[in-house]
């Protein structure tokens, strides 16, 4: 795993300018890895960690996985929620004051990976500049535009909020998937969006494509 880099998660209220540039440097990021080519791709897929997963930053998680290839992987963690914040507090923290955004919603641990960085998971038919579609059917943004049409109602019809991500390296998912660490499933909107968070995992593991 790439190193953990602790930032905490009240550093979402940052200064407005610090955190819209962590946002944007997020989307650059993303952007820089080259779209998988190759068909052992696990893009679009969801990982799932093993009931002998020795981590403790990843026991029974289930992960959307954004990019994999030779430079390496990233996903994002879809069953740790925090508990939920106003829209609009999130807005302000970014300098994107929008009286109209209103509601609460959940927000989730993406993964240990730079816990500063906040972006959201997707259903596909929503786009905006620098949206990166996943697979055809599921997509993330990581540009505070999406927040305010959340909050206006003029958002994806489902989407989840994330702070941080999972990494690897080149090469170190291939290996912690030989150690058998991790199971894979087909991408499923269900279980990324609508099933009941504290039974992600286990009907993720019902799924496998894997024997335990």
């Amino acid at each position: 795993m790439i190193p953990l880099q602790r930032a905490g998660f009240v550093r979402w209220f940052a200064p407005p300018g610090f955190l819209a540039a962590a946002i944007l440097s997020l989307a650059a990021l993303v952007a820089a890895i080259p779209t998988p080519a190759q068909q052992s791709s696990l893009a679009g897929q969801l990982l799932i960690a093993a009931p002998t997963m020795g981590d403790p930053r990843f026991v029974q998680t289930v992960i959307l996985m954004v990019r994999h290839d030779h430079s390496g992987a990233m996903g994002i963690v879809v069953n740790r929620p925090l508990g939920e914040r106003p829209l609009a507090a999130l807005l302000e923290a970014l300098g994107e004051k929008d009286p109209g955004a209103l509601g609460d919603v959940p927000i989730f641990a993406g993964g240990p990976v730079q816990l500063e960085l906040g972006f959201v998971i997707h259903s596909a038919e929503y786009r905006i500049d620098g949206t990166l579609d996943i697979d055809g059917r599921v997509a993330m943004t990581s540009h505070p535009q999406i927040l305010r049409d959340i909050g206006n109602k003029q958002g994806p019809k489902r989407s989840l909020i994330a702070f941080g991500y999972a990494g690897w390296g080149p090469g170190q998912l291939e290996s912690e998937l030989e150690k058998r660490f991790w199971f894979t499933a087909p991408e499923d909107a269900k279980l990324v969006f609508e099933t009941d968070r504290a039974k992600v995992w286990d009907d993720a593991v019902a799924r496998r494509t894997q024997e335990l």
